[in-house]
């Protein structure tokens, strides 16, 4: 009998000749194991999903809860069900007066694709403004607003009328005119290797989008949910956009994705065509009952509240390896940044050897990511740590 291994390579679509290919049976709170039992931290949350941990016992119950009740019943939009009109209610009281209306779907990507066709059907314009170094997701429209030729040209050709400029250049930002459908944008660029966006350029692109009748975009799939140190990194340049992104830490786990927006303008989706945008899975009520809970565990525990000194903590610990050249951050987005890949694969290798995951980013393979469930403790920040250093130590 073939192995799971075996299987995995064989049947299973590969994204890169060398996978990981770790054989995790188990996950709780911030650690993962393995087949042979071993223990690894998880210091990347899946991506920056698992914010509040690998099943939280709230987030677990909420799933078996939901799952006694019903599963999939309708196309989203159809039926009323209770796990996403309270978990969009939830949204809502969290969020400006502006953004009080959710179109849920299955992931990242989808939302992006969603708040695209928003904005070219709200505003009747086709021309898009995205960012060099942006990462916004791998479907078609997804794929056509990053910022990086070397991932789109081997599908090309992609979606007409997008215009990538520089990020942080307030001179640039001529470039959005009366033709700009909208700007998408990530306050912090996570797979550049956490480029922090800088507040008067934030403000300048706001202020630019309304001077332009341009909608902006704020794609929070990353930053959302409490990882930068407030609930939305948009809450710290203090604007409000008017489509928010959101995902991975939403779903508490559970695949689930969010555009949001103002009821006026999210409502051009019901008419001309009636079903301007539909989804089947999207907002699948086990995914929207995990997020409900999700959200309660992040406020009751006041996760937000910690995470600035826990970033504080692991730079102080990071900061005495003469081996990393600069620390990126917000909140717990963190980028080392050391001299090349080389340098990088060899200690990610190490760490996971010595039971700490880490990675790197798409666009700066020279950086390695931290970014750790919220729930993380300081006493396992520093063991951590100090694996990490340990590993870079060892060049």
């Amino acid at each position: 009998m073939l192995t799971n291994r075996q299987l995995f390579l064989n049947n299973l679509a590969q994204t890169s000749d060398s996978p990981l290919a770790l054989e995790i049976t188990k996950a709780e709170g911030v650690y993962l194991f393995d087949i042979s039992g071993k223990k690894y931290m998880d210091l990347i949350s899946g991506i920056s999903v698992s914010n509040t941990g690998h099943r939280h016992p709230e987030v677990v119950k909420a799933i078996k809860n939901q799952v006694d009740s019903y599963l999939h019943l309708m196309v989203y939009g159809e039926y009323i069900q209770s796990p996403q009109v309270k978990l969009a209610s939830a949204l809502a009281a969290l969020l400006p007066e502006k953004l009080n209306n959710c179109y849920f779907v299955n992931s990242g990507s989808e939302a992006v694709e969603g708040a695209l066709k928003l904005a070219k059907r709200f505003t009747g314009r086709s021309k898009i403004i995205s960012f060099n170094h942006a990462y916004h997701g791998s479907t078609h429209g997804a794929l056509s607003v990053i910022g990086d030729e070397s991932y789109q040209t081997p599908f090309g050709p992609l979606l007409p009328g997008i215009v990538h400029i520089e990020f942080n250049s307030i001179d640039a930002l001529q470039a959005i005119t009366a033709e700009t459908a909208c700007v998408i944008i990530e306050p912090v660029q996570g797979e550049a290797g956490i480029v922090v966006g800088k507040p008067e350029f934030i403000t300048a692109v706001r202020n630019r989008c309304n001077e332009t009748g341009t909608l902006l975009i704020f794609d929070e799939i990353q930053t959302g949910m409490g990882r930068t140190g407030t609930m939305f990194a948009f809450e710290k340049y203090n604007i409000i956009p008017d489509i928010l992104l959101l995902a991975k830490g939403l779903g508490g786990g559970m695949p689930l994705g969010a555009f949001i927006s103002s009821h006026e303008i999210m409502q051009t989706l019901t008419f001309n065509p009636v079903l301007g945008h539909i989804t089947t899975f999207g907002g699948h009520p086990v995914s929207c009952a995990a997020a409900l809970a999700n959200i309660d565990v992040i406020i009751n525990e006041k996760l937000v509240e910690n995470v600035e000194d826990k970033n504080k903590l692991i730079i102080q610990l990071l900061s005495k390896s003469k081996s990393i050249r600069q620390i990126r951050s917000a909140g717990l987005m963190i980028a080392l940044q050391l001299d090349n890949y080389a340098h990088v694969k060899r200690v990610i290798d190490r760490c996971i050897e010595n039971g700490v995951i880490l990675d790197w980013f798409l666009f700066n393979d020279s950086s390695i990511r931290i970014a750790p469930p919220l729930t993380i403790s300081y006493e396992q920040i520093q063991e951590a740590c100090h694996i990490i250093l340990d590993a870079l130590k060892e060049d």
